[in-house]
């Protein structure tokens, strides 16, 4: 399992503040903070005026504070290129869709640098399909173009778009569908990844991490290769490095796997079996319920 830290956003107006104003200091300490990751996204945005050339300075910083690999994340092709020049460490490409002509610049961009291509499940003329079929569709598209420019399908990583629970719950089993699709529909085999934190954006902020890491485990039974998380969920990260281990430490560790192995061989959630006398234990069935589209989503179902 891949994991690349999302704390570097322009989002954020402190992190665009100190973007604009090539602040060391201040994203030498994000930088720090995430060195539980395998990859730190340097998410830019557009890049324009104060910020053309950021990802050359970007880059210099990961490579003072860090062994970390980064995640060039722009909309700014010559800014991707500039940032994959300055960096001689293993990188993402994040991201394209199948429109033109941004995968024809991407994926050239993948091929000679030798990157990562994540490779978003959408186009201007669909949006994001409501069914796993529609989305496996574009990613047969978007795989064609990559086997004729002859890039490496252990470097594409497909994203299946995580739309909140709070906003389509329904959308938040069709992506474990496509997760499960893409794995098993293409020879010779490509990788999945997702923005784990979109699951619960608009949940109450108390309960975003027990959505992220209920979704993260059902994820991870799905075949999920990658995330793009909060490096700061220390919780979460011990999650994903005990599954890939197999190595729980307790019954809420047993129950995650439970969950994770009832994704993968497609068996129910009412097949769990879990202490009902633990609080925790209920809340991540009750959750996990709400992902799996069983149950209602309220920002309080977990007191119902």
């Amino acid at each position: 399992m891949i994991l690349i830290g999302e704390n570097i956003h322009v989002i954020s107006k402190s992190v665009r503040e100190a973007l604009v104003l090539r602040d060391e200091k201040f994203i030498g300490e994000l930088v720090k903070l995430q060195k539980n990751m395998d990859y730190i996204d340097l998410n830019v945005g557009p890049a324009k005026g104060d910020m053309e050339g950021v990802f050359a300075w970007l880059s210099s910083i990961v490579k003072k504070e860090s062994d970390l690999n980064i995640s060039f994340d722009t909309t700014n092709f010559d800014e991707m290129k500039r940032g994959l020049e300055a960096f001689s460490g293993k990188s993402f490409i994040n991201s394209t869709s199948k429109d033109e002509p941004r995968l024809e610049k991407m994926t050239d961009l993948a091929l000679e640098f030798g990157s990562n291509l994540i490779a978003l499940t959408l186009s201007k003329e669909t949006g994001i399909p409501k069914t796993s079929d529609g989305r496996l569709e574009i990613a047969f598209e978007i795989y064609e173009k990559c086997m004729e420019k002859g890039i490496d399908s252990s470097k594409i990583f497909f994203d299946p778009l995580i739309l909140p629970v709070s906003v389509d719950q329904s959308q938040a089993l069709e992506a474990l569908n496509t997760i499960k699709m893409i794995k098993e529909s293409f020879e010779p085999p490509v990788k999945t990844v997702i923005g784990l934190s979109n699951i619960s954006n608009g949940s109450p902020k108390e309960m975003r991490g027990l959505i992220n890491r209920v979704f993260a485990v059902l994820a991870y039974g799905a075949g999920l290769d990658a995330a793009i998380i909060d490096a700061k969920d220390t919780e979460l990260v011990r999650i994903f490095r005990m599954l890939e281990k197999q190595s729980p430490q307790n019954g809420i560790d047993e129950l995650y796997i439970s969950l994770a192995s009832m994704i993968a061989d497609f068996s129910d959630l009412s097949d769990i079996i879990y202490d009902k006398s633990s609080e925790e234990q209920t809340k991540i069935i009750k959750t996990a319920g709400i992902l799996m589209n069983n149950e209602i989503y309220s920002h309080s179902f977990t007191q119902i």
